[in-house]
């Protein structure tokens, strides 16, 4: 019985269990009808070991362990921390730039009016009209 039972696992057909449950001892034994101690390595280890091997040849789709998830969960935590970290050190390279540039751009603006105030006053007069051209 534990045989069949297997089998109709295998083969997705159970009769008792509900279709894709995983193939396992205890399921092997649930779907023969018995409880689940009755399936025992030591009473039926040739079963027992071919249960096991194709279980593990076969992963059951959508069963992972609770470790599994919560290892997975934490390796996507991890990620989006150091992807976090990456984008705060562009954004912080980002601004350092921003205010390099600001800081060149107000050294140029007080040079400019520093070469302006040298010219004579004829070329003053000329410059603002440029400027009010634009």
């Amino acid at each position: 019985m534990f045989r069949e039972a297997f089998a109709r696992l295998k083969k997705n057909q159970p009769e008792r269990m509900p279709k894709g449950t995983p193939v396992t001892q205890n399921n092997v034994a649930k779907e023969a009808g018995v409880d689940p101690s009755a399936l025992r390595s030591s009473r039926y280890p040739e079963l027992s070991s071919e249960i096991k091997k194709w279980a593990q040849e076969h992963p059951a789709k959508g069963t992972e362990s609770v470790r599994q998830v919560t290892i997975a969960k934490r390796a996507a935590s991890r990620q989006l921390r150091d992807r976090i970290r990456d984008v705060e050190a562009q954004r912080d390279h980002a601004a350092s730039r921003l205010v390099t540039a600001e800081a060149e751009v107000v050294r140029l603006t007080q040079q400019v009016a520093r070469l302006e105030a040298m010219l004579p006053d004829n070329e003053k007069i000329t410059l603002l009209l440029q400027r009010k051209d634009k």
